[in-house]
């Protein structure tokens, strides 16, 4: 099958790309590679699927006219790419235009490829809002920018399945950790400064906050099982995590144990939209996809260490 992947260099869509790869399929991927985060890191990331024989076309989902550098041949959209998180740096503007504006012209050209079997978007848990344990049929609640605009992009793609003018899902993801995680998301800076030995900065009360850590691994295998399911997924949202919670000290006491050193801590103040707890409902992806996630916090922190001392000192 030929497949579009959006957002390839970045963490998730990476592994996503690879794993496609490695079923099969031909892959075809497309990354603005802003500066959001380390541009190096992004081409670390776009060598690597790259080198697995992957094709990576540098375009802007925003501009109309940058879809001309792609053929309409596609069997299977998974779209990544997006404006991510809850950061003080990023505008109103930049998710708007990222997570709705980029998503409906993807969706128009989309509509385009005559063969294509599905169109799966991926959004996250921040559509629920301040906690998110809940299935996938309870009304999002969002707590920030990001949240909102997430889920406005999920209800533009589901829109095209009501109207029955394309096949598509949604997938609402839960803290995804592991090798290439974004370098100010809280594993990888964890690792990077404790092996520095400087001060992780942590918001206040985060340390009891609860949260679904889910390893990449176990995300992707949810992503690709909708795949051959297109009737069962389409017009559906699935909820793809851990059903285990752990609080953000569990994941500090993991990073220490795995480096064998004490981690210091910098309190800083709250942060307005920082969910309070996330705790994934997978009841519906287990049935219908025989989703089963069964990588341990501790498994998940060792593999993501090992990567970052393998490629980012």
């Amino acid at each position: 099958m030929n497949i579009l992947v959006t957002g390839i260099a970045g963490f998730i869509g990476s592994h996503t790309a690879e794993r496609l790869l490695s079923l099969g399929h031909n892959v075809v991927g497309v990354d603005n590679f802003c500066d959001y985060y380390s541009l190096e890191l992004k081409q670390m990331n776009a060598r690597a699927v790259e080198d697995k024989g992957a094709q990576i076309i540098k375009m802007d989902l925003r501009h109309p006219e940058d879809y001309k550098l792609l053929s309409t041949d596609f069997h299977y959209i998974f779209h990544f790419a997006a404006q991510p998180g809850i950061s003080q740096t990023s505008t109103f503007e930049d998710y708007f235009t990222n997570n709705i504006i980029a998503t409906k012209y993807l969706i128009d050209f989309a509509l385009k490829c005559k063969d294509l079997k599905l169109f799966v978007n991926i959004g996250t848990s921040s559509i629920y809002g301040l906690e998110a344990t809940f299935p996938e049929d309870v009304m999002a609640k969002p707590a920030s920018h990001y949240g909102v605009t997430k889920l406005a992009a999920e209800q533009l793609v589901l829109q095209k399945s009501r109207e029955l003018q394309m096949q598509s899902c949604s997938l609402r993801l839960y803290s995804v950790i592991g090798p290439r995680e974004r370098p100010e998301k809280m594993y990888t800076k964890l690792i990077d400064l404790g092996l520095k030995d400087e001060a992780f900065p942590l918001y206040e009360g985060s340390d009891k906050h609860l949260r679904s850590f889910t390893y990449v691994g176990d995300i992707v295998d949810g992503i690709v099982s909708v795949i051959g399911n297109e009737e069962k997924v389409d017009g559906e949202i699935f909820n793809l995590g851990t059903e285990v919670e752990h609080t953000t000290q569990d994941g500090i006491d993991a990073v220490a144990e795995v480096l064998g050193k004490e981690i210091k801590i910098d309190i800083q103040p709250k942060r307005a939209g920082d969910q309070l707890r996330t705790k994934a409902n997978i009841d519906k992806a287990r049935r219908l996809l025989n989703y089963d996630p069964k990588t341990t916090l501790i498994e998940s922190v060792r593999s993501q260490v090992e990567w970052f001392k393998a490629n980012c000192i």
